[in-house]
């Protein structure tokens, strides 16, 4: 499954792996990734572009807050995709 947003120069793609749901956030040639397993229940990973782990936070908001930051953009910036919405815990 594969679902992608865009807004005003920022794009935000959800995917799912066959371990984790993903949502990539790509502004100004910048991305980061908020990460979660497959079934939903762990912690958010933040990541930046080259894959390597940041933070993690229990809530979707903290999580879009430092991806903000890592790509220059303001949290409601972001658009989110439908099946993202229900991340974190």
């Amino acid at each position: 499954m594969e679902d992608t947003v865009s807004a005003d120069g920022v794009t935000a793609t959800y995917q799912e792996t066959d371990t984790e749901r993903q949502l990539l956030v790509r502004a100004g040639g910048v991305e980061a990734t908020v990460a979660q397993n497959i079934d939903g229940y762990a912690m958010l990973a933040v990541r930046d572009r080259d894959g390597n782990e940041r933070e993690r936070y229990y809530g979707f908001d903290m999580a879009l807050d430092h991806i903000a930051e890592l790509v220059g953009i303001e949290v409601h910036d972001i658009p989110v995709p439908e099946p993202a919405e229900d991340m974190g815990m």
